[in-house]
């Protein structure tokens, strides 16, 4: 069987611009295999709104994170890119980040160079660390994975804080320190896109938040741009965030769902979306007598 981390290489590698749907537990993760796709984003953001009820400001730990990885590791069989925000610290702990990421279940890790708390890269204020900084953690990443095929994602944060050029040029020489893929975060036109994708050698990844800087281009054009993925990191998020605020302000309201039942999964949808035929097949196998 091919590893996890194997075909995600060769996703980033296709250069497709492979749609990767965000999913911040199981269930999302679960819905995101069922229709298909090739892979899966844990996306910290989402796991900070959905488990903390917090911004994506930094507030998430590594033990947090892996435990969101190995769960939803468990729960599908397709490729896991993570996001590991900073790394959780400097190079050693980028040693640690790693190991635990990986034995976790992760097939690929996206590390920014964000200057610790960070922020979510559509989020104003932002700063970015001294490129060796960066650099380093990059280097140690490369060093610990014992999957040599094991992405590791570099991205960096500095086209809003220096400038597309010095972003670009950034993502660069993190290549060069042995990121197999780069991540300019939140260029704000087509134009950057491209030239991003002209400019740099590896696979790239764009990043499309809905209300966010970075314009949709579809899959079609991130293709012909050459990408390699497109995350819509918290695309379900967004959407059951508005389902769940519809039908609890009616049932409040109404005090009953039947205005709402038409944006409700009935039960059968969702005893099957969490494999419970599979569970209920154990049941009977391990029945005692």
């Amino acid at each position: 069987m091919t590893r996890p981390t194997t075909i995600l290489k060769t996703i980033f590698s296709r250069r497709e611009g492979t749609i990767l749907p965000g999913a911040a537990n199981g269930l999302f993760a679960r819905i995101i295999e069922d229709l298909g796709y090739e892979a899966v984003y844990v996306t910290g953001a989402g796991v900070a709104n959905m488990y903390l009820g917090a911004p994506d400001i930094g507030l998430t730990t590594l033990t947090e994170i892996a435990s969101h990885v190995a769960a939803i590791s468990d729960a599908v069989a397709v490729p896991l890119l993570v996001d590991a925000d900073t790394g959780f610290g400097n190079a050693v702990n980028m040693v640690r980040t790693v190991k635990v990421l990986e034995r976790a279940g992760a097939a690929g890790l996206q590390i920014e160079d964000q200057v610790f708390p960070k922020k979510c890269g559509h989020f104003d204020g932002k700063e970015v660390v001294p490129l060796e900084e960066m650099l380093a953690k990059i280097k140690a990443a490369v060093d610990t994975r014992k999957d040599s095929d094991l992405q590791i994602v570099a991205r960096t944060d500095a086209r809003a804080v220096l400038g597309l050029s010095a972003a670009i040029d950034r993502a660069g020489a993190m290549i060069e320190a042995g990121a197999d893929v780069t991540f300019v975060e939140a260029p704000t036109s087509a134009e950057e896109l491209a030239q991003i994708a002209k400019s740099l050698i590896v696979p790239q990844v764009a990043n499309i938040v809905f209300g966010g800087r970075t314009p949709e281009l579809g899959r079609q054009k991130f293709a012909e741009l050459g990408f390699g993925c497109v995350l819509y990191a918290n695309a379900a998020l967004q959407a059951a965030l508005k389902a769940s605020h519809d039908v609890l302000k009616a049932l409040k309201q109404e005090g009953a769902l039947a205005s709402v039942a038409d944006h409700l999964a009935d039960f059968a949808v969702r005893q099957q979306t969490v494999s419970k035929p599979k569970f209920d097949e154990l049941e009977r196998r391990y029945r005692g007598g």
